[in-house]
């Protein structure tokens, strides 16, 4: 006769996991070395949310992910040790499940091991129990059979796997909107009952990063399988005030040192190169370390629906055009402006060759595939862009539309103005005009000018375009010893030719126009915030 399973509640499962750590995990580094682990609040509250979450009728587990975003140095690589001693000898241990901490490199890998293992060593009433191989960063408890590993982004594939568990280590220095390692683990538990995935991380700097979009999914969108904590400083709050500090970091005082902090505070005050760092690592802002041009809150403020109609009114309509290598985004944008409310609406055509089309999303680490499946990029059928294929599907996509100027890059200009002429691409319109625009300083700084002027006041409705998000969330722009700006493609962490043509484009909504220079050289639009 087979025993029945004892059910446990979701109270009862959270507590064992919890008096299971505290009675049997040792701290194996720092201040506290050699004491037992004394779970905070906040880590309890999290384990609660986790493992409380079960079905009533048989304890099975709910929860599928779980979020936890902190500041650094609270207990990250604590918690994560020991929520994995918890399932390779503890109570969610399951026969010869595998188990997985998932980092960015070898090096972080190992962090999370070694946490490990010293604190298993550490245990003497432990020993027979684990069988610990350094060499392979690998932990096996010996009693389920359940086996460990610690994997990284740069070592071999993570494919063929069946995690019961993984743990993503700092999934918040994940640049784009996917990640290879982390794509293949969430998608290898299938063959588990109770697949369950923890993401414990800083956050990441832009929107537009993985890390980001799994919590404003889950903040936005609730679901019971997804579990989010999230402790960070909000825009409002004066990073320099303590009482915020500790807010967030719920370790100050106790193992997180506040002289630390504090001088670190006080360095970000003196330097403002600093602040973005102190913002990111100890407030766990979103916050980029580099000079965006645009914030991702006044972008969303943009994110009116474009008025279709507006675009064969009659009313002009002006094209930006920036062409790309051969297997590289081309992007075209068309802007009209509602004369009733002066807001400037956007259309984007953006291109990319067919073929070769996976393999270049996962090196842009975006979603190209989806997106042009949902009809925000034109996958050509050809091996490369090929202009007179860009030229014919443009002038279907504008046919009616007033079309009086195309703002256009040098850059392969003629090649694309050959095969204009060839179909008479906007040889019709009355006064089309042709307008080149340098990529320099001199030519960008009143566009970026005009640009900013509509972001900030609400005057550009870009329909949340994913394409244009994603350009928009990387933008990086220099500025020379006179103040002017351009954006520096090579500094930016992604594909940012569709803002560069839409920064073209609205100009021609607002040339002749002046608009002051901020009054610092590094705004609050060079930063971040959740």
């Amino acid at each position: 006769m087979v025993a029945k399973k004892k059910v446990y509640s979701g109270q009862e499962r959270a507590v064992r996991m919890i008096n299971f750590i505290e009675k049997y995990i040792v701290v194996p580094e720092g201040v506290l070395v050699g004491q037992p682990m004394k779970l905070l609040p906040e880590q309890k509250d999290f384990i609660h949310a986790v493992y409380g979450n079960v079905d009533k009728t048989d304890g099975s587990l709910i929860t599928r992910r779980g979020i936890l975003s902190i500041a650094r140095k609270n207990g990250k690589s604590g918690l994560i040790s020991s929520l994995l001693a918890g399932h390779i000898i503890g109570p969610e241990a399951k026969a010869n499940g595998q188990l997985y901490s998932a980092a960015r490199s070898r090096d972080q890998a190992a962090v999370v091991f070694n946490y490990l293992a010293k604190s298993l060593r550490l245990r003497n009433d432990l020993e027979g129990l684990v069988q610990i191989t350094d060499s392979y960063k690998v932990v096996k408890g010996l009693a389920m059979g359940t086996n460990y590993r610690a994997l990284s982004a740069d070592a071999t594939t993570a494919h063929g796997l069946s995690p019961v568990l993984t743990i993503h280590d700092e999934l918040g220095q994940v640049v784009g909107p996917q990640d290879a390692l982390y794509d293949a683990l969430e998608t290898a538990g299938g063959a588990h009952a109770e697949p369950l995935s923890l993401i414990i991380s800083t956050q990441a700097a832009s929107d537009a990063d993985l890390l980001s979009t799994l919590i404003d999914d889950a903040i936005r969108s609730p679901t019971p399988e997804t579990v989010c904590r999230l402790y960070a400083a909000a825009k409002e709050d004066d990073i320099y005030d303590e009482r915020v500090w500790k807010k967030v970091n719920f370790a100050l005082g106790i193992f997180r040192m506040e002289k630390e902090f504090r001088e670190a505070a006080q360095r970000a005050s003196r330097l403002p190169a600093f602040e973005a760092t102190f913002r990111n690592l100890y407030l766990n802002q979103r916050v980029s370390l580099l000079n965006l041009l645009v914030s991702p809150g006044t972008w969303q403020m943009n994110g009116m629906t474009v008025d279709d109609g507006l675009f064969r009114s009659g009313a002009e309509v002006h094209i930006g055009l920036d062409l790309s290598s051969t297997r590289d985004l081309t992007a075209a944008i068309g802007s009209v402006k509602d004369p009733d409310t002066g807001i400037v609406h956007t259309k984007a055509w953006v291109y990319t060759p067919l073929f070769g089309l996976e393999e270049r999303a996962k090196a842009d680490r975006a979603p190209y595939l989806d997106w042009v499946k949902a009809g925000y990029m034109i996958a050509l059928p050809a091996r490369t862009v090929t202009y007179d294929l860009v030229a014919k599907h443009l002038q279907t996509e504008t046919e009616g539309m007033n079309v009086v100027a195309c703002h256009f890059d040098r850059w392969r200009m003629e090649m694309f103005k050959k095969a204009a002429e060839d179909i008479g691409l906007w040889a019709n319109e009355d006064e089309t005009q042709w307008l080149p625009v340098g990529q320099g300083f001199r030519d960008m700084t009143p566009r970026i000018e005009f640009f900013e002027h509509l972001v900030e006041n609400s005057m550009l409705a870009h329909g949340n375009n994913p394409v244009l998000n994603m350009a928009a969330a990387n933008a990086i722009a220099v500025r020379d010893p006179a103040n002017n700006r351009k954006l520096e493609k090579a500094k930016s962490s992604a594909r940012i030719d569709p803002l560069q043509a839409l920064i073209m484009s609205v100009y021609g909504h607002g040339e002749g126009l002046e608009f002051e220079e901020p009054e610092t050289e590094i705004s609050e639009n060079s930063m971040f915030f959740v």
